[in-house]
């Protein structure tokens, strides 16, 4: 059985990697894909749970999260990668589990960009997020994750990667425009997100610092109290 899981969950994630291959052909419909990334998170979540029904109040539990994690980028706005989302999807990928963490990530970033703005970006903000909860769910049972310091550590990984991935679907619209095609360019496409990427990565490590410990006793006592996503 956790055999056909794993395989599942593996073309999942083919078949989300090929929705962004395919966002860079439909340019106008990046709003579908999204939609369609959103389905196939889903699905991804449903399969953890294989021997028992998902309980509504575990679903309105993820919107929950979701929404906090999507309103937390509009005080922000004005501070460019300055945001508390990626910690509140650490968070919950942490105490939550892997499968529980994508699905707030890539909801999250969906339902941000609808204030935020959408675009062709919003795919990849999705799985950029989503990769984040899935990370953290993954390696929660690690003494890396379980002290604090691999908390920070892992949200200062993640706030350049996220960047990271980001600057890889600019470069790829850059060349598809017509724009310069060489290593040399992308090095210095990469270099000029610098910047906003440590101010992410330092934004990471000020609420995990801050707000880490109060948030994994709350929610893991909130897990524990109603026996959701167990």
């Amino acid at each position: 059985m956790r055999k056909n899981r794993a395989l599942i969950s593996g073309l999942l994630f083919i078949i989300m990697f090929v929705l962004l291959g395919l966002n860079y052909i439909w340019e106008d419909s990046y709003i579908w894909l999204s939609f369609g990334l959103v389905i196939l998170a889903i699905i991804l979540f449903l399969f953890r749970f294989e021997k028992r029904k998902v309980e509504p109040r575990e679903l309105v539990l993820l919107a929950v999260l979701a929404s906090i994690a999507a309103v937390g980028r509009i005080p922000f706005a004005s501070l460019p990668s300055v945001q508390p989302t990626t910690f509140v999807i650490i968070m919950s990928g942490f105490v939550f589990g892997a499968e529980s963490g994508f699905v707030i990530g890539a909801v999250a970033a969906l339902a941000s960009n609808m204030i935020m703005g959408q675009g062709p970006w919003t795919p990849w903000q999705m799985v950029s997020w989503g990769l984040v909860g899935l990370t953290a769910g993954l390696l929660r049972n690690t003494e890396f994750m379980k002290r604090r310091w691999g908390q920070i550590l892992f949200g200062v990984i993640w706030g350049y990667l996220f960047g990271w991935i980001m600057n890889l679907w600019g470069f790829i619209a850059l060349i598809q425009s017509g724009g310069a095609q060489s290593w040399k360019a992308f090095a210095v496409y990469m270099a000029g997100s610098a910047t906003f990427d440590t101010f992410h990565a330092i934004s990471n490590v000020f609420f995990l610092v801050v707000f880490g410990r109060i948030w994994i006793k709350i929610l893991s006592r909130f897990k524990r109290k109603y026996g959701l996503l167990e």
